[in-house]
């Protein structure tokens, strides 16, 4: 097991909670926290269609740049996790960094602290119990940008992560299921309360919003409002031009550039 260490800075994300962690422990890259993040949740026991979509999206997301945030349980977890690749992946531990939990998981969990970041508000040696998985699901809803929950019912530990995201005031998205099927998400929906996923592609380009290191695509889209030529958007910003022309971010009208 790589070192486990105490992270002595705040992480802004975490101001958002009810109150700030008094003490946070973690294992692997700490630089996954500067870029933007996406937290993924959902039911252990996670239907066909949920297993699908969770991982198709979770790919793409990885692959705009975007970091996979999730509670490295079975099911949803573990699905989010490895779709996105250990080295694009925050695991939030229920229990003490010394202890991987569950042991179903225990290769995707060391595969995370050798190559993405695995964290918990838990000291060495604390077990996993059910008064645990609340407080780990809310460090799961801070560290994201926005909070994405595939599958999940009325009365279940996922629904509490939606309350907390509520709380935050993040924007929720989940996939759209039959009746009868997800019956919490699918409530959330009928109360207009979060946003279904009905196209994986164009919700990840409306969410790929500038990250940390991605100043030239904002400084690009800036240019681009002042509704220079294609030619002259060509020359400054090729390699952008072309990205956001064919991504739809972008549309040249009459020799002209403006923003979508």
């Amino acid at each position: 097991m790589n070192t486990i260490k105490q992270l002595t800075q705040n992480i802004q994300e975490l101001e958002n909670m009810k109150k700030y962690p008094k003490e946070i422990f973690y294992i692997g890259n700490l630089e996954l926290l500067k870029r933007k993040k996406v937290s993924i949740v959902g039911s252990r026991r996670p239907t066909p269609y949920t297993k699908q979509y969770t991982n198709d999206i979770a790919k793409k997301l990885s692959q705009n740049n975007i970091v996979i945030v999730s509670g490295a349980a079975m099911g949803v977890d573990a699905i989010a996790h490895s779709a996105a690749g250990a080295q694009n992946t925050i695991g939030v531990a229920g229990n003490g960094l010394d202890i991987r939990y569950p042991i179903i998981n225990n290769n995707l969990i060391q595969d995370i602290e050798q190559q993405g970041l695995m964290i918990s508000q838990f000291a060495l040696g604390t077990p996993s119990t059910r008064y645990n998985f609340p407080i780990r699901n809310e460090l799961v809803v801070a560290l994201g940008d926005i909070l994405i929950v595939t599958q999940a019912d009325i009365n279940s530990g996922t629904m509490r992560s939606v309350e907390y995201a509520l709380k935050m005031e993040k924007e929720i998205y989940v996939l759209p299921h039959r009746v009868g099927e997800s019956e919490g998400t699918n409530k959330l929906l009928e109360n207009n309360q979060v946003k279904a996923i009905y196209n994986i592609d164009e919700f990840i380009n409306s969410i790929s919003l500038c990250t940390n290191d991605c100043g030239v695509e904002d400084d690009f889209l800036l240019y681009c409002k002042t509704n220079p030529t294609y030619d002259e958007a060509i020359e400054k910003y090729p390699s952008e031009a072309f990205e956001y022309e064919l991504s739809g971010r972008i549309k040249i009208e009459n020799g002209l550039v403006s923003v979508v």
